[in-house]
């Protein structure tokens, strides 16, 4: 038993370290500054050493540091839109609207994270060490069923997989590489794009999800 609260005390430290060294370069980045992984460290108040052994190279760190400031950013966004009184579809937009023009801001450092994603061997994060590269981009799927709390129980399971799956496609990086890259679109063109795929691929659900229901006229 002491064991396991010892190791469940090193997992935590190692989480609140990684945590820490974020933190900082977001705040440094938030500055217009671009930091070295030794300059967020003496930030963080943590090891060169350390820092290096959670995060090999810049590119790397500070794209961990970008995406940290969008799911703040999203999440202050998503809590400031109450379930009660907006639409899903408003709630939706607004993540997406807000996760893509800031990821259309910054994306170098986001088309970087990318990169270092897929050059990890698949599956790799089933035994991962907490300060290897994670796989990242689950947060969305998190946004996307709480931007359609009020709506959800109205889809079936399959319906809801699908929509959480097909929104996915239009949020993240992913969706910015295939409208600039792809289709020639401007940051801005990619940004609305993403906003009205989102928008109908929900009003399909609805409609769809409706239209299955029996009919009640009582």
């Amino acid at each position: 038993m002491e064991h396991i609260r010892q190791e469940r005390g090193r997992v935590n430290q190692k989480r609140r370290t990684r945590a820490a060294i974020v933190a900082a370069a977001a705040e440094l980045l938030r500055q217009g500054k671009s930091p070295t992984v030794a300059e967020v460290a003496d930030a963080a108040a943590v090891s060169r050493a350390t820092a290096y052994r959670y995060f090999p190279t810049q590119a790397y760190l500070l794209s961990e540091a970008a995406v940290e400031g969008v799911r703040e950013e999203v999440d202050r966004v998503l809590q400031s839109l109450n379930l009660d009184s907006h639409a899903p579809e408003a709630r939706l937009d607004a993540i997406v609207c807000t996760l893509q023009e800031r990821t259309a801001a910054q994306e170098p450092g986001f088309r970087a994270l990318l990169r270092l994603s897929l050059e990890q061997p698949f599956g790799k994060e089933a035994g991962q060490e907490i300060g290897d590269p994670v796989r990242r981009g689950a947060r969305r799927v998190d946004w996307i069923e709480r931007a359609l709390a009020s709506v959800w129980s109205d889809l079936d399971e399959p319906t809801r997989d699908h929509l959480v799956g097909a929104l996915s496609l239009c949020m993240g990086i992913e969706a910015l590489v295939v409208l600039r890259d792809v289709c020639a679109f401007s940051p801005e063109q990619a940004v609305e794009t993403s906003r009205w795929a989102a928008r109908a691929l929900l009003r399909t659900a609805l409609d769809e999800a409706s239209a299955s229901r029996p009919w009640n006229d009582s």
